[in-house]
């Protein structure tokens, strides 16, 4: 089913014209950048944005700033020949200013599924102009996938529901609905999305975080309000109540490993299954 996808992924793809394989690259994504360092293009990068953080070395180039806040002039004073923007990026008057000048400018669709990644690669290496090395890739990311997703079925009556809490600011938790990168990892591994009534991101009530009646909490292991220690987190009237608050069962993840979808995600998939049902925590 992946294989079959991706060929026609790619061969669409090919029979666009490619922007120049010797451009200078800016990077937006999180995701996009991974790809494009598994692709053995790092070095063609001279610019990213703040979500992108993995490999660690792509820390040390200019950033643009965040990926959904842009300014035309931070993005073009870095002087890329080629963006490469995962889907999302804006504000939409920024993007209009930026795909006006005179810079190649490829928009990776987002990915909340095996068949996503597969795709986002194969529109990566034709932009940059290697779709032999995204044929392999691709190949990689595809079987490890295909065995974590294999690996992380469970029984239903044995799923744990786990509410992904996005931040805790001002003592409101804001939660993750359906259609979420979250949601998508989640069943992934093995779990139930504690709260699926609305589709994604919402600061919810205490009594609806009693009545999704989570096992676990997942949340992203730093960063302002998705560094709450455990203790802040199970004191929360909301939260205090749950099955998970009585086990004291709290999961963390790097965020971008757990949402990004890219070339790790099988890492990410069976990290949480083994989170949640392995470690016992």
């Amino acid at each position: 089913m992946f294989g079959a996808l991706f060929a026609l992924t790619a061969n669409a793809q090919q029979s666009a014209q490619p922007p120049n394989p010797n451009a200078d690259v800016l990077s937006i994504g999180g995701s996009v950048t991974e790809i494009v360092a598994a692709l053995g293009q790092q070095h063609r990068l001279m610019a990213r944005d703040t979500t992108s953080s993995y490999p660690p070395e792509v820390t040390s180039l200019p950033d643009v700033g965040y990926m959904r806040a842009l300014s035309p002039e931070g993005v073009l004073s870095v002087g890329p020949s080629l963006i490469l923007s995962e889907e999302g990026a804006g504000p939409p008057e920024a993007l209009d200013v930026i795909r006006a000048a005179d810079v190649d400018y490829v928009e990776v669709p987002d990915a909340l599924t095996p068949e996503g990644i597969l795709r986002k690669i194969a529109i990566i290496g034709d932009a940059l102009g290697v779709p032999d090395r995204a044929d392999r890739l691709a190949d990689e990311v595809r079987i490890a996938l295909s065995a974590a997703l294999t690996d992380a079925q469970r029984p239903e009556a044995e799923k744990k529901r786990v509410l992904f809490v996005l931040s805790t600011q001002g003592g409101k938790i804001n939660a993750s609905g359906a259609g979420t990168a979250a949601d998508a990892l989640i069943r992934m591994a093995g779990g139930v999305n504690a709260v699926t009534d609305y589709e994604g991101y919402r600061q919810i009530t205490d009594e609806a975080v009693g009545q999704a009646a989570p096992d676990v909490i997942l949340m992203m292991d730093r960063g302002g309000d998705h560094g709450a220690a455990d203790d802040e987190v199970f004191a929360m009237p909301a939260i205090k109540l749950t099955p998970a608050a009585r086990t004291r069962q709290v999961v963390r993840m790097d965020g971008l490993l757990m949402l990004g979808f890219g070339p790790r995600t099988a890492e990410a998939v069976r990290m949480l299954h083994d989170a949640l049902y392995t470690q016992g925590t």
